[in-house]
């Protein structure tokens, strides 16, 4: 990443990794925009994957863009192009970060029951340390980091426009996870941008 971002107040340095987020990172105006574009734009598929052997339905709506293929728990995602919201994104995410991204996995959270579980990014195509850079559009939720050795927890709530980055060794330290919540919850987009080896 770019020494400025590190040198931000909003960069925290963890316990064996880095973690930079930002509330502003889009006005409401951008992100309101992005999310009604990608919303109604974007291919979106709801994934089956392997799970202890069995397959199940992922319980949210994906839709892979980028360069190179992806595959995680057993399912391998054939990339989508770029689309002009998705590039503008991917250029500022990668000038902050110092890291020219080559796919986004786009997310779709239709309510509160639609849920990311705990899993650490790690897959060899990542390479050893990767900088995944997290845009969040629509409905704020709650995300969670554990630590693999203590378990302590390290909680942020994902609100409308805001950026999460993660870095340096959290996807070999860390678990983290969308949690499903009673609460009334409208639609959330969230894309994460990665670079694929």
């Amino acid at each position: 990443m770019r020494e400025n971002l590190f040198k931000s107040s909003l960069y925290q340095q963890i316990p064996n990794g880095k973690l930079y987020f930002q509330q502003d990172f889009l006005s409401t105006r951008e992100a309101d925009l992005y999310f009604n574009t990608l919303r109604t734009t974007l291919p979106w598929q709801q994934q089956s994957i392997k799970l202890f052997g069995k397959s199940v339905l992922q319980p949210r709506l994906q839709s892979w863009h980028g360069d190179r293929s992806y595959t995680y728990s057993g399912l391998t995602m054939a990339p989508h192009p770029w689309t002009p919201e998705l590039q503008k994104l991917r250029e500022r995410t990668s000038c902050l970060c110092g890291s020219p991204f080559n796919s986004v996995l786009a997310n779709l959270y239709r309510n509160g029951q639609d849920s990311m579980g705990w899993h650490q990014d790690n897959e060899s195509e990542l390479g050893s340390n990767p900088i995944i850079a997290s845009v969040n559009l629509g409905e704020s939720r709650r995300f969670l980091l554990k630590h693999i050795h203590d378990n302590s927890i390290i909680e942020l709530e994902l609100t409308h426009g805001s950026l999460l980055v993660m870095a340096g060794e959290i996807q070999h330290y860390w678990k983290h996870s969308v949690p499903k919540t009673k609460l009334n919850k409208g639609e959330r987009i969230n894309l994460t941008y990665r670079m694929i080896k």
